[in-house]
């Protein structure tokens, strides 16, 4: 394997969702300025993120469903044969 090509500075980060102000702890390489008081009280790297399991219509079951029938006769009626 080869060396130094891998991030060696992982470590515990906050992750907060902005829409949904959501904050969970987990590792990762992530470097960030901002820090958080997380609940255990130490300080730990703040990463802000603008969509989360919080906040994406596939899981909060928001979904939108589209137009699809109209996409599809528009289609078939610009290459249907002549």
């Amino acid at each position: 394997m080869k060396q130094d090509i891998h991030p060696a500075d992982y470590r515990p980060v906050v992750f907060q969702d902005m829409s949904s102000d959501l904050k969970f702890i987990t590792k990762s390489t992530m470097a960030s300025d901002e820090t958080i008081k997380w609940e255990d009280g130490n300080e730990y790297p703040l990463v802000k993120v603008e969509v989360s399991s919080a906040s994406h219509p596939f899981y909060t079951g928001q979904r939108m469903f589209v137009d699809t029938a109209g996409r599809i006769d528009k289609f078939n009626q610009k290459y249907k044969k002549k």
